[in-house]
């Protein structure tokens, strides 16, 4: 039962990607990846229930290992892609519909998104840092063909600068990894034998070469923060959340870029056991304050609203640096919420992003207006979105960013959360701003159905598209209200990422 618990994440979506590669995309099937995505949540917090009160679990002979942190990421897969998976039939039947996309597409996208899954699972519930890193290479590989499947010039070369930028991200954590594994070969109890595994590394930190272990640790932080979106290697991401299909996008933005952060917070507890706080915290510091830097320089004059929300995920990657950096136990506990909750609410944008386009026909900020009166529903999520992810309450991320702001200020790093909220407000302001002419005034063809018909007017957007929206502000909003039963996971998977009992 422990077995078949820990491989449920990673085996639902295969199961759902052979489903969907064997009878195709029609009206039986389209749901298919939607049951599979609510399977790996439920396992989710099956495990997570299992662990919080248990030792960790361990599969396929120590290859798997579920600890609170882990089973935390596979709810916030799981949560994201529910999301992404239930709006995916109402947005390919449009496409469809539209003359886009064919079944053989739809075909084709499910496939790769149940894969997808699948990878992010199996990278999350890795016991060992060399598989974490052939998983996190397998979600490069797969995302690079959703990325270019509209196959037009600019989704092409987006996909060629997501994988060239992040091949280089992800050879220079290899590099890290064969450093850290010489180093763990180094020890006196090691007889010349290396290793990965993040339990035995973690016990054993403090006997590592310190100068051979600095270099390693450099190396993965900048290498898997090249795959979150952090800065400097970060250029990839608005291209490629530009031109992804909507369902996409949602889960690249929502749940893989902190599949990657993920990653940097396992490095991030060897590192201090090793090397003490300081290395690890100088290191997330820069790269935090360069992405918000980045986010806020190029979001003031934005054009393009799917690259606006791209740009948001850079912010948002770098207020998780900001509170790694910090460390403690409130940081890390408003980390991990600030997980979940930007994978809900960026989910939400990024699916009535791709209605948006469907409906306008444009991604351009300055040709959409007055979509309160055209798409009310429409236009009430993706405000409510917005709010949500500049951090107002009483959605999730108000407590989470308040929580990494009391955590910079009490630990020492005053300047530095000062400087992150100043261009945190900033990014928010634009992005008010940015909103709020798409989605108020009239229309640019006019009222629809003429003059004095704006009252009339009934929202077009399907329950198919709009419920996901819905579920997921609702979502956001009951975490921001009161956590529940997620209060203990968040506690214990603090602790899994280095926080103090």
């Amino acid at each position: 039962m422990t077995t078949l618990l820990s491989i449920a994440p990673v085996v639902l979506p295969v199961f759902g990607a052979l489903g969907y590669a064997t009878a195709g995309w029609r009206r039986a099937t389209e749901w298919l990846g939607a049951a599979c995505a609510g399977g790996v949540l439920a396992a989710g917090i099956a495990l997570a229930a299992a662990v919080t009160s248990g030792q960790p679990h361990v599969a396929l002979g120590g290859l798997l290992r579920a600890d609170a942190l882990s089973a935390f990421m596979i709810v916030v897969i799981g949560a994201v892609a529910v999301l992404a998976t239930a709006a995916s039939p109402g947005y390919l039947g449009a496409e469809i519909a539209a003359g886009r996309a064919t079944a053989r597409t739809a075909r084709r996208q499910s496939v790769l998104v149940q894969v997808f899954l699948a990878t992010m699972a199996f990278t999350v519930l890795a016991a060992n840092l060399g598989v974490l890193w052939v998983g996190i290479e397998a979600t490069t590989i797969v995302t690079a063909f959703l990325v270019g499947q509209r196959r037009t010039r600019a989704a092409v070369e987006a996909a060629w600068k997501y994988v060239v930028i992040c091949s280089v991200g992800i050879a220079l954590a290899f590099l890290g990894t064969v450093l850290l594994n010489f180093a763990a070969a180094q020890r006196p109890a090691a007889g010349g034998e290396g290793g990965l595994d993040w339990a035995s590394l973690a016990v054993s930190a403090p006997e590592l070469d310190q100068g051979v272990t600095r270099i390693a640790v450099a190396l993965l932080i900048i290498g898997f923060g090249t795959k979150a979106g952090l800065a400097p290697l970060h250029a990839w991401l608005p291209d490629a959340h530009g031109q992804a299909p909507a369902p996409v996008s949602a889960l690249m933005s929502g749940v893989l870029l902190s599949v990657a952060f993920y990653a940097v917070l396992r490095v991030k507890v060897i590192s201090d056991a090793a090397l003490g706080p300081g290395f690890a915290r100088a290191l997330l510091v820069v790269v935090a304050l360069a992405s918000l830097a980045v986010a806020a320089s190029l979001m003031i004059a934005q054009r393009d609203y799917k690259r606006m929300l791209a740009y948001s995920s850079i912010e948002h990657m770098g207020l998780l640096a900001l509170g790694g950096a910090v460390g403690g136990r409130l940081a890390m506990t408003a980390v991990l919420l600030h997980v979940l909750g930007h994978g809900l609410t960026k989910a939400v944008l990024f699916l009535g992003s791709g209605r948006l386009l469907q409906v306008t026909g444009s991604t351009a900020i300055a040709e959409v207006r007055g979509l309160a009166v055209r798409e009310p529903l429409l236009a009430g999520a993706f405000g409510f979105g917005v709010l949500a992810l500049v951090g107002l309450p009483p959605f999730s991320l108000f407590a989470s960013e308040l929580g990494i702001a009391r955590a910079g200020f009490a630990g020492g790093l005053g300047w530095v959360t000062a400087a992150a909220l100043l261009l945190v407000v900033l990014i928010g302001a634009a992005m008010v701003a940015h909103t709020s002419r798409m989605l108020l005034g009239a229309p640019a063809d006019g009222p629809v159905g003429g003059p004095g018909a704006a009252t009339a007017v009934r929202p077009s957007t399907p329950a198919r598209t709009a419920v996901p929206l819905l579920a997921g502000l609702a979502a956001c909003a009951a975490i921001g209200i009161a956590l529940g039963p997620l209060g203990e996971l968040l506690r214990a998977a603090a602790t899994a990422a280095g926080a103090a009992p």
